[in-house]
């Protein structure tokens, strides 16, 4: 179905689904200051065609969702969590399957500690615990670190310069696969042509409360879990991968060769068969809300 705005929890969000409604649903949830766009279109496409009903959306901030002012976001992690059950509610759905990458895959871990009924099934994606490290986990790489400190701000007004910064945090975030910088530049001009405040999108994720009253017990996670991992992230080394897979109880590895912090093309062909593999075996259909 095409994009169109819901309210839900009290904002307007924008949200896509692929599939039809009746079957299981598989909801996405993006990494930070990032738009439902960071799931293509194929991506989304080739989970639907296994009967799923696909869901994916804005969070606040991003794409065509409610904006807030630069700096000020006035909502934290929490809140975001909370945005995705009562889309599921606007949607009809009682439970899903949450497919979270990075930040996502920290509020997929927070709904399904403190909602488990509403949880199908988890794929965490190039992500990490949402309690504090417990077990020496290694920080972002030294270069990556180095970019973050001294990266130029881009000209908030200037397409050109947002469209670069992003191009050139791709390059710095992933692995070493091979890439199509022309595709990846035309993906984030498309981003950038449906955002409405870009300077809003890059910070309020950066700025806003992610910790207050967040930390959960990852080891009581009931829901089956599956976690990709690329075996060159930058920003989560592979390590805190397989610290999710040995806290959370029965979880599943998949690490993806050469990939960094993402999931490009050269890895749907071991991600999509994985998630969908990781779906089945739930046994679980979609519930409505009456």
């Amino acid at each position: 179905m095409p994009e169109r705005i819901v309210h839900a929890n009290g904002v307007e969000l924008c949200v896509e689904t692929f599939g039809a409604p009746g079957d299981p649903a598989i909801l996405l949830l993006a990494g930070m200051s990032s738009s439902m766009l960071v799931w293509e279109d194929e991506f989304c496409a080739r989970l639907a065609a296994d009967r799923r009903y696909v869901i994916r959306f804005d969070y606040r901030d991003t794409g065509r969702s409610v904006g807030y002012p630069p700096g000020a976001p006035g909502y934290g992690g929490l809140d975001l969590a909370a945005d995705a059950l009562a889309l599921l509610d606007e949607l009809g759905v009682f439970k899903a399957h949450f497919v979270g990458i990075s930040m996502g895959g920290g509020l997929a871990q927070l709904v399904a500690a403190d909602h488990p009924e509403r949880v199908a099934s988890l794929t965490l994606i190039s992500t990490t615990t949402s309690a504090e490290y417990g077990d020496d986990l290694p920080p972002m790489t030294e270069e990556l670190l180095d970019y973050f400190m001294n990266a130029p701000t881009p000209d908030w007004s200037s397409r050109e310069s947002i469209v670069d910064y992003w191009v050139e945090l791709d390059r710095r975030l992933a692995g070493s696969h091979a890439r199509d910088d022309a595709a990846l530049r035309a993906r984030v001009e498309r981003m950038f042509e449906r955002t409405a405040n870009y300077e809003s999108s890059m910070t309020n994720h950066n700025v806003m409360d992610k910790t207050s009253g967040a930390k959960r017990d990852i080891s009581a996670i009931t829901a089956p879990t599956l976690v990709l991992h690329g075996t060159e992230d930058p920003l989560f080394p592979l390590e805190h991968g397989i610290y999710l897979a040995g806290k959370i109880p029965g979880a599943e590895l998949v690490m993806l060769d050469k990939v960094g912090h993402e999931l490009p093309r050269t890895a749907w062909d071991v991600a999509v068969p994985a998630i969908l593999a990781h779906v089945s075996q739930t046994l679980t259909r979609v519930s409505t809300t009456e």
